[in-house]
């Protein structure tokens, strides 16, 4: 009986030869892009965001005056968002940056690694061949780009909705100051640019928490807990001045912004902060990720 012989390609002959096919970008970009935004829970985030601006025209056109005589600079500014554009978009603004940016923050870089794990497809991308840190990339950069579009499109789309409602008229804040469309709209994208800031570190929890778990529930959830409990904690005098330190402790500082004479040191502790805790929590998860076992 003859012994089988083995077809071994020789040495240096292409792979294309013998039917082998090398991928050469097995992940690429686009294609994690067009997953992203083709998915139902980013669909949903970015209709969320899409429908509060409308909702309040709708709460303002049925509310009633009883808050024009309650106190308060924060009744003030809300008496003032119906008075054309520019103040709707802030009061927009300072509701979706206080909860609904945060869960969008969460909800991109939380969901990222264990949605593949709940899918059963992160072992079958990493034996594509797909390198583990350029996989986890990938998540990262798509989930943050993901966040700054939704606070990018917020004001926007706020503006629009706004002027329709109100007409285009420009700031005035609650001392019957102005600032002009030529000072206001700059000063509007270093706002969103800091509010974009101070989310990052909550995207990095979550986005920690998403490598450790596979359900993007608990990475989701527990990163909108703890930033719960941040803000919890921040309340407390008696941890003065190691309260300063925590995320979400300079979250308001962008309203100094768009103040009549803008102050800039609360914004610039709030950035350092927020990057500290962001590369610490984004470096936990590459170490994590790199060394924990794919079972899903």
């Amino acid at each position: 009986m003859s012994q089988p012989t083995t077809n071994k390609p020789a040495l240096g002959a292409s792979s294309a030869a013998y039917g082998i096919t090398r991928v050469r970008e097995p992940l690429s970009w686009r294609a994690e892009w067009r997953r992203q935004l083709g998915r139902r829970r980013t669909l949903v985030a970015f209709g969320l965001l899409a429908a509060l601006p409308i909702i309040l025209v709708i709460a303002f056109a049925f509310g009633d005056d009883d808050g024009n005589q309650r106190g308060g600079a924060t009744t003030r500014i809300f008496d003032l968002a119906q008075s054309g554009a520019a103040n709707f978009s802030l009061v927009v603004v300072f509701l979706a940056s206080e909860l609904l940016l945060v869960l969008v923050a969460a909800l991109f870089c939380g969901d990222a690694v264990p949605s593949e794990a709940s899918w059963a497809s992160l072992r079958y991308l990493l034996i594509a061949p797909v390198r583990r840190s350029r996989l986890l990339t990938s998540k990262a950069v798509v989930g943050i780009g993901s966040t700054a579009l939704a606070t990018v499109l917020l004001p926007a789309w706020a503006l629009v909705v706004g002027g329709v409602a109100y007409g285009w008229g420009p700031l005035t804040n609650p001392l019957g100051e102005n600032l002009t469309w030529g000072q206001f709209l700059p000063r509007l994208a270093l706002a969103c640019a800091y509010i974009f800031v101070t989310l990052l570190p909550i995207a990095a929890i979550a986005f920690w928490l998403g490598t450790r778990s596979d359900a993007p529930l608990a990475a989701v959830g527990g990163a909108v807990l703890i930033s719960i409990l941040a803000n919890i904690l921040d309340q407390l005098d008696a941890l003065d001045p190691y309260r300063n330190a925590l995320p979400g402790h300079y979250n308001r500082a962008w309203q100094d912004a768009l103040a009549i004479e803008p102050q800039w040191m609360d914004m610039i502790h709030g950035t350092l902060w927020s990057l500290v805790w962001a590369v610490a929590f984004t470096m936990l998860a590459y170490r994590r990720f790199r060394r924990v076992d794919i079972l899903s």
